[in-house]
Order: structure tokens, then C-alpha cells, then sequence
């Protein structure tokens, strides 16, 4: 455990009475009930890393292993569904944790009267998704609970692959921080998919924001491993970016290496759909779910290569190099923008 570690759960506080919203966004919020409540009561070596997979050895064979639930509303979106984003979701969990998957399992929480024509749906959609990223789905689970107590449908999936990348080296000042492609695209389609927010227009094109976006839910396993055989030894960290988006991804980076993020605004790839629906609501894409990037920190020596090689691949086509690791101030993430100083993300 690092000193950074140790302070956290020194100083973690739980002050809530009870759970929030807030406790799920991915932010600090999730940070102090996990430090606060689960680490507190289940903390070991494996655990304590916080990664998003747990790697171990057995009989020789260096594995990973994940676990995630879906609880997203609606359960059709444009560009993918619950099923899809099941899966994917856990394959990408394997693969920035530098494991190829092998085989996924799949629990259901279904609500009483959910119909079945949706639930094949669901399945069919998790097949396919499965037949795409090169995993099976071995085992699973199934409950009903009464009517009003699921939303629909609840999905849990977990997922074990083998280690193909060794241990990441520790960020170091001049790794540059590279982004797979245009962010902000799922959690904004799923905002609007909602029908809540009365938002329509986007007052940066002809077009209308809901016709435009769509779901980036893909899985970035093949993405990844090319990857790191174009560079091999100098991939320093890999991390999907879903609850909390980028800027949470590089706060828990830069907090847990002691060094700072330095990121550049003009650089960070984001649709117009993606910006102007971010723009009317009042929220900084950066902050914004995604389901099919990945944030990748490089040595400064391979940033070029890292970049081509993403580039390479379909789902890296639109992939950045957003910025670059500094050494002061430490646990800090800072963005460059056309003011004349920085501001703290």
C-alpha cells in the first residue's frame, strides 16, 4: 500500500447518514464510501490496489479478475443497450488492467412483469457483444424480485482473463497522457435518451442533439493489446473512463502517483453533438461517462508510436494525446486553457 493509500484510510469519513446519489457518480463521493466503508471492512493486498481488475497468480498463470453492475435507465439507448454495455463494459475492465478476457458470467435482476420480448433482446444483444469481444458467457444467475423493486432489469457480469501485460511502471514527469477517441459520448446520449431534460436543439449545428449522439459502448480488448505490442514497456497506465469521465480517471492518477496532470482543452477530442448538449445542461464533458475510451499514460519516448498504433484501430481512429505528467503540484490536475493561467479540474 502506498503512503497516499495509508493517509486515505486515516483520514476517510464517512459523514452521510445514509447512502446518496452521489455515493455512485465515481467522483470523491464513491471514493470516501469505498475507503470508508468497504476497504474498512474487506481490505487486503488485492483489494486495496482499487484497480479495475484484481490480478493474481495461480499455478503459475498470471490472471485478472473483475466484477460491475448495470443499472443504466433507459435500458435502450441509441448506439447499445443494458446487454451490450454489460459486457463490454467488463471487457474493458480486463483490458486496461492488460489482460486478454476469457469468460464472462452474467447474473439478471429481473422485476416481475418486465416482458420477455425485451429480455431476449437483452440477451441477444449480450451474444453478440460476447461473439465480438472474443469471451463466452460461462455462468450466470437469475432472480425475479416484485414489480417496481428493478427498474426493469438489473445486470451483473464478472470476467476473468490472462495477463498479457506485465506490471505498469509508475507514471514519471514527461509521460504524456493519451485519450482513444472523442469523449462524453455515452453519458450524454444517456442524458438525453432520458427524456427528462426537454433539450432538443443544438445551437452549434442545423441538426438536433438527440439525432446525433449516440452511445460510444464498444469493447477496446483488440484495441488495447495492439497497443501494447506496438510499445511494449512503455505503457505506464491504462483506465476506461465511465462514472466521473476523464477528469475523474486523472485525479485518481495523479492522487495516487503524487504527481500532476497537466491537460490541454484544445487537444481533448469531443463531438459538437457531445459539446453543445454538455453546454445547455452547464456540465464539463470531461466529467461525462464513456463506455469505449480508455486513458492511457506512456513513456514521452513512445508517445508518437502509442499514438499510431491507436490510431490504426477503428475505435482509436479519433484518439488524442491530451496532455502530459508533471511533478508539481503533486496530486493535482490542471487544464490549459486560453486564460492566462490554469485551472484546477
Amino acid at each position: 500500500m502506498t503512503m497516499w493509500e495509508e493517509q486515505v484510510l486515516d483520514t476517510a469519513r464517512l459523514r452521510d447518514d445514509a447512502v446518496t446519489l452521489a455515493h455512485g457518480s465515481g467522483g470523491e463521493a464513491t471514493r470516501t464510501l469505498i475507503d470508508a466503508v468497504f476497504r474498512e471492512a474487506f481490505g487486503n493486498p488485492l483489494l486495496d490496489r482499487l484497480d479495475d481488475s484484481a490480478r493474481f497468480a495461480v499455478n503459475g498463470a498470471d490472471l485478472a479478475f473483475t466484477t460491475d453492475s448495470y443499472v443504466v435507465s433507459p435500458l435502450f439507448f441509441p448506439g447499445g443497450d443494458i446487454g451490450e454495455l454489460a459486457v463490454n463494459g467488463t471487457v474493458n475492465d480486463l483490458a486496461v488492467s492488460g489482460a486478454s478476457p476469457l469468460h464472462l458470467s452474467a447474473a439478471f435482476i429481473i422485476e416481475e412483469g418486465f416482458p420477455v420480448a425485451d429480455l431476449r433482446r437483452i440477451t441477444e444483444s449480450m451474444r453478440d457483444a460476447a461473439d465480438a469481444a472474443g469471451v463466452d458467457i460461462a455462468t450466470g444467475d437469475t432472480k425475479v424480485v416484485q414489480r417496481g423493486k428493478a427498474d426493469g432489469c438489473h445486470i451483473n457480469t464478472s470476467g476473468v482473463g490472462v495477463v498479457h501485460l506485465p506490471p505498469t511502471g509508475e507514471m514519471r514527469p514527461g509521460d504524456a497522457i493519451l485519450v482513444t477517441g472523442p469523449i462524453g459520448d455515452h453519458g450524454a446520449t444517456i442524458m438525453l435518451a432520458r427524456g427528462e431534460l426537454d433539450i432538443a436543439a443544438d445551437p452549434f449545428s442545423d441538426g438536433l442533439v438527440s439525432d446525433e449522439l449516440v452511445s460510444d459502448t464498444a469493447p477496446l480488448n483488440c484495441l488495447l493489446a495492439d497497443l501494447a505490442t506496438c510499445c511494449p514497456g512503455a505503457v505506464r497506465r491504462m483506465r476506461d473512463a465511465t462514472r466521473g469521465g476523464v477528469a475523474t480517471v486523472l485525479h485518481e492518477m495523479a492522487a495516487e502517483s503524487g504527481l500532476a496532470a497537466l491537460v490541454d482543452e484544445d487537444a481533448i477530442p469531443v463531438r459538437p453533438a457531445v459539446r453543445g448538449a454538455c453546454e445547455l445542461l452547464g456540465i464539463d464533458p470531461m466529467y461525462v461517462a464513456c463506455e469505449g475510451r480508455a486513458v492511457v499514460v506512456v513513456s514521452t519516448e513512445a508517445a508518437e508510436a502509442a499514438l499510431a498504433s491507436l490510431r490504426a484501430h477503428p475505435l482509436g481512429a479519433d484518439a488524442a494525446v491530451i496532455g502530459h505528467v508533471h511533478d508539481d503540484p503533486p496530486g493535482t490536475v490542471l487544464l490549459k486553457t486560453g486564460d492566462p493561467l490554469p485551472r484546477i479540474c
